[in-house]
């Protein structure tokens, strides 16, 4: 029986504190898929990230749910390229990491904070207020109040934007059954609920992100739905970088910075960036 060690980093932390954990296991080119499964599933955190050697990046990090693989998350990466800088296995600057969402651009910045690439969106279908209000526990009419359409969208993994007005987030009555339901006939991830703050705000938005359909009821912060949502206020008011804020509703504050790149009036890049912080390490065994 061997040994798996898993390092747990707050990313998206503030100054240390908060943030979202994430498990990353270094070196996991002998591990198998199964292998990997059930050490996410010990770990328990919402995401384990697992770095292998690639033949066409830098790095080839896969990423496990308690419950299922996804193609790519924005925390893991963030909390991956944050301890590799730690550990001084890589200096600041760019690197690439080969993932199912494709071959993704990473910046180490001198003090190690991580500002990641994602993929350019993919926009899906847009919901009635109607549908998803119920799942949400709040009045259609809050939705509709907000002028802005639900509409699912992916820079790596599809989630529902779903906006409400300042003041409602943190009276929300998830269903997370009715969520789970709806994204597993739709093939999304979860959805991000977000209300725009006011304009003296530190944060562009606040955010809850709900994915109880691969095991997380609710994320302190979501580094690919970020990226979805920086590109949604970018159609609709003209964003090229939003701070947001996720996790005050489960006391776990995270900082997320997002920015786009437009030449030509063309979308080229997606980055959705923060720190990490060590937090502890546990031991697994296969």
């Amino acid at each position: 029986m061997a040994q798996v060690e898993v390092y747990l980093i707050r990313a998206f932390s503030i100054a240390g504190q908060g943030g979202n954990l994430a498990g990353v296991v270094l070196n996991a080119d002998p591990l198998t898929e199964p292998q990997r499964q059930f050490i996410a599933q010990q770990v328990g955190v919402s995401e384990t990230a697992f770095v292998s050697k690639s033949d066409k990046a830098d790095f080839q990090v896969s990423f496990y749910t308690p419950t299922v693989e996804v193609d790519f998350c924005g925390h893991a990466t963030l909390s991956t390229f944050w301890l590799l800088h730690h550990f001084q296995s890589i200096a600041a600057g760019k690197y690439r990491q080969e993932t199912k969402a494709g071959v993704l651009d990473v910046d180490v910045a001198l003090n190690g904070d991580i500002l990641m690439s994602q993929s350019l969106p993919t926009w899906f279908d847009e919901f009635s207020a109607q549908e998803i209000a119920p799942l949400l526990g709040i009045a259609p009419s809050l939705i509709l109040q907000t002028g802005l359409p639900i509409q699912a969208i992916s820079t790596g993994l599809i989630d529902l934007m779903v906006p409400v007005p300042y003041g409602v987030l943190d009276c929300l009555e998830v269903d997370h059954e009715a969520i789970t339901r709806f994204c597993q006939q739709h093939q999304y991830v979860g959805f991000h609920v977000f209300e725009m703050n006011l304009q003296e705000s530190a944060y562009t938005a606040s955010c809850r992100n709900f994915a109880p359909a691969v095991g997380i009821p609710e994320e302190s912060a979501t580094g690919s739905s970020s990226g979805a949502l920086v590109c949604y206020l970018n159609r609709h008011f003209g964003y090229q970088q939003a701070i947001f804020e996720q996790g005050r509703a489960m006391e776990v504050s995270s900082r997320l910075v997002t920015q786009l790149t437009i030449d030509k009036e063309e979308l080229t890049q997606v980055q959705v960036g923060g720190e990490g912080a060590f937090d502890r390490v546990c031991y697994i065994s296969i």
